[in-house]
């Protein structure tokens, strides 16, 4: 990764808290995410109508334990679900927090098809309950 960071994060959720997908339509982040405490499922899918994988969702698993990170590039939209009882998950962005340009994809949205792994109804927060999906969110050419 040759991105230069501006800014870190730490965002601190319990059990089966879902957030995201989020975005900035302006000012785009790429991020550096990783888990210090406990244990989620990380996604990013990717909203550049432009690229051949416009639509399409990676996720992977980040703990503590594992050490993994996960590079989510600019025109990608992000989220993650807490597997353990809590999780501290840091992340290092390419630009920085604009709430005026962040968007929310929906979480899940059935043309998207993302495979949460839940367990039980997650726990979203009144602007993730909000979000828009994919075929009239607005996002990146």
């Amino acid at each position: 990764i040759t991105a230069e960071f501006v800014m870190d994060g730490h965002s601190r959720s319990g059990q089966n808290v879902l957030r995201g997908l989020h975005y900035q339509i302006q000012q785009p982040q790429g991020k550096l995410v990783r888990v210090v405490v406990g244990e989620i499922l990380d996604v990013a899918v990717d909203i550049c109508k432009s690229s051949p994988t416009f639509g399409q969702w990676v996720s992977c698993i980040l703990s503590a334990d594992n050490k993994r990170q996960l590079w989510i590039p600019e025109g990608f939209a992000h989220g993650f679900y807490v597997v353990s009882q809590i999780a501290e998950v840091l992340y290092k962005t390419t630009d920085y927090y604009a709430p005026q340009h962040e968007r929310t994809l929906l979480w899940n949205d059935p043309d998207l098809a993302i495979d949460w792994q839940l367990t039980t109804e997650p726990i979203l927060s009144a602007k993730d309950q909000a979000g828009q999906p994919l075929k009239t969110a607005e996002v990146y050419p």
